[in-house]
């Protein structure tokens, strides 16, 4: 490999935690969060399962399809559980390590492994692998008998569910540095919507065109870490509603349909959000748990009670916001204003991607494997 292309190689590899790098170069010490004070228990929850996958890969998050979950875990495995019973529907290993979380249609699931390969797989075995040109960290998306991949080089692929043949590739220009952070990929009706550098850009699924394009946030900086601004995963989509987060710059929410911004706001976050009909909520990179109004972007309420605690995106679900933190517990948050209204235990170590409704079960998945049910009472 010559001194470039190592170069190349570097400048999207090297990008791993953005924040770490730039808190190694401070001399100030980490921020220690406080003591949480004593939980008062306003809902009632029980564990109803667990269950362990191994090691997951750190841009991995639970897929939910029905009342299935779709999880990446260690040494390449693809495991697929019941929420009900949390008992595997099928379990397979790649023997290679994974890259990405898992994304299916519900007949095919596909992931892709750290060697580059987008791997489809149906009922636990491998129905076909294609080499990918860049790697990737962006769970792939099946829909429509085709499944959808976004490498760190921003380049959009599609390609046959049935066969894996290649069937488009859309290039999209953006800065030299890319995060190693699972981003945005969601079918909005007959539209492809993707997250390319600090804008969503909306793709005919059939044959790759641009049908609009629209930016959350504009890089801007002295120099590269400063002008990165990907979008981060997961979206908030409520119908046509498509409200996401650009690295450390901003949130915001655009008509998927008309391709048009309904509003952006500054946020310093560098997870992705989660909303419902009339709010949309995001946790900022110091802990910070905010609200915005989904209508205009008006802030709602803000709190501080989580700083530090290296909390995960959140889920709304009724009158709950949930979400974790780096050593393995599940806050649920009230989502009027943010007040506790319980915790939850796992394994102690942290939370990855978001938690998820499943059936009637709130999962959530942890760095070292453990995956965990509760049902509310």
């Amino acid at each position: 490999m010559s001194a470039s292309a190592r170069a190349n190689v570097w400048r999207i590899a090297a990008v791993t935690g953005v924040a770490l790098l730039v808190a190694a170069c401070s001399s100030n010490p980490k921020p220690q969060p406080k003591p949480l004070p004593p939980v008062v228990a306003l809902m009632g929850t029980q564990l109803a399962w667990t269950a362990q996958v191994g090691t997951a890969p750190a841009t991995a998050k639970p897929f939910v399809l029905g009342n299935r979950i779709y999880l990446a875990g260690g040494a390449g495995a693809v495991v697929v559980i019941d929420a009900e019973t949390g008992r595997d529907v099928w379990r397979a290993s790649l023997a290679t390590p994974l890259a990405t979380g898992v994304g299916s249609d519900g007949e095919t699931a596909a992931v892709v492994t750290r060697e580059n390969a987008l791997v489809a797989l149906a009922d636990g075995s491998e129905r076909w692998r294609a080499q990918l040109p860049a790697q990737v960290f962006t769970a792939p998306l099946v829909a429509g008998k085709r499944v959808f991949v976004v490498t760190a080089e921003r380049t959009v692929l599609a390609f046959d569910g049935a066969t894996g043949a290649r069937l488009w590739t859309q290039s999209r220009p953006g800065e030299p540095l890319v995060l190693r952070q699972g981003g945005v990929l969601l079918a909005v009706g007959d539209t492809l919507v993707v997250g390319l550098s600090g804008r969503l850009t909306g793709l005919n699924p059939q044959n790759g065109a641009v049908r609009w394009e629209v930016a959350i946030a504009t890089a801007r900086g002295t120099n590269e870490v400063e002008r990165l601004v990907d979008m981060v995963g997961p979206t908030s989509r409520v119908g046509d509603s498509v409200c996401a987060r650009s690295y450390s710059a901003a949130v915001g929410c655009v008509d998927a349909a008309r391709g048009t911004l309904g509003w952006t706001q500054p946020a310093q976050g560098f997870t992705g959000l989660g909303g419902d009909d009339r709010l949309v909520f995001g946790t900022e990179s110091d802990g910070r748990v905010r609200a915005w109004q989904r209508a205009d972007g008006a802030v709602a309420w803000t709190s501080e009670r989580l700083k530090h605690r290296e909390l995960s995106a959140p889920l709304a679900v009724g009158r709950v916001v949930a979400l974790g933190d780096g050593t393995g517990t599940l806050h649920l948050l009230s989502r009027e204003d943010g007040s506790e209204l319980t915790r939850l235990t796992t394994d102690g170590s942290a939370v990855i991607g978001s938690p998820v409704v499943a059936g009637q079960v709130l999962v959530a998945q942890t760095r070292n494997g453990g995956v965990f049910a509760w049902r509310p009472q």
